[in-house]
């Protein structure tokens, strides 16, 4: 049928995007070429409806030293749950599952905007020490033949939440090529296999608030989080399935400390705070 004939998608709600993800039939489209494992370009459809997903088999998943406990794609659907929990649905649905290479992570597909006039701008180099109005400084980038530029990213509020969102999570790998705007001005955040470790991993190129003041929204999530991640509760019970005992209480303790701090982590020191490659 000519693209100007087909029917639209109905919209559907999460629970039904859920379902669709949990239930539905898995066909393999192709690969998604330089990933570090197994991504997967898949349809996924149930009762009538199809949808575009992400497929990451666990056989797809190379060995990390030091997440050795669990899967990566455990970590991604974690991610989700703790994403969705904030309000803030940063992260696509995404759910575990059987698939035709075995157990993975399912997670809707996100389109970008139709054209790239349409993509805001998120990351920068910029000549000179400062960011600029409306841009927060990160570090300086080598660009050759030996010369630097600042990196800067967008002073965005749906950045800003996703920084929030990363501490939380100690997200080991937020890189530009993970941030995914999308229309109607949303903006989602993808792979998070390197996530949930007990130790400080956080490495992020979205450091421009480091030492500011947290917003008073997200001290209001986070004093909400807390109570939602209590022993007993639903979301305890929830992630208790998907990482290990010691990374629930260092989850836990990560929210306490940012909601007493009240303000945006700095790099420790020890652990490259930027990832590698940037993009």
């Amino acid at each position: 049928m000519p693209a100007p004939e087909r029917i639209p998608s109905r919209s559907l709600t999460d629970t039904e995007l859920l379902t669709l993800l949990t239930e539905g039939t898995i066909t393999v489209l192709g690969q998604v070429g330089g990933a570090s494992n197994a991504v997967l370009h898949c349809t996924v459809a149930y009762e009538g409806e199809e949808r575009t997903c992400a497929y990451k088999p666990v056989a797809g998943e190379q060995p990390l030293w030091d997440f050795p406990d669990g899967t990566l794609a455990q970590r991604e659907v974690a991610a989700y749950e703790i994403s969705r929990a904030t309000g803030w649905d940063l992260v696509p649905p995404t759910v575990l599952r059987e698939g035709p290479y075995g157990q993975g992570m399912c997670q809707l597909w996100i389109d970008g905007p139709e054209s790239a006039e349409d993509a805001p701008s998120l990351l920068a180099l910029v000549e000179g020490e400062e960011p600029g109005d409306g841009w927060k400084a990160v570090g300086f980038a080598d660009v050759g033949e030996g010369k630097t530029a600042l990196l800067v990213h967008a002073d965005d509020a749906r950045l800003r939440r996703l920084a929030v969102l990363d501490a939380v999570i100690n997200n080991g790998d937020r890189k530009g090529g993970h941030l995914l705007p999308a229309p109607g001005g949303r903006l989602f955040g993808i792979d998070h296999g390197v996530t949930f470790n007990a130790d400080d991993k956080l490495r992020t190129l979205l450091w421009g608030w480091a030492g500011e003041p947290l917003t008073e929204e997200a001290l209001a999530v986070l004093g909400r989080l807390a109570g939602e991640l209590a022993p007993g509760t639903a979301l305890a019970t929830r992630m208790a399935e998907l990482i290990t005992p010691a990374e629930l209480e260092a989850l836990r303790e990560r929210v306490a400390v940012l909601a007493k701090s009240a303000v945006h982590p700095r790099p420790s020191g020890q652990w490259p705070p930027i990832p590698w490659p940037p993009v």
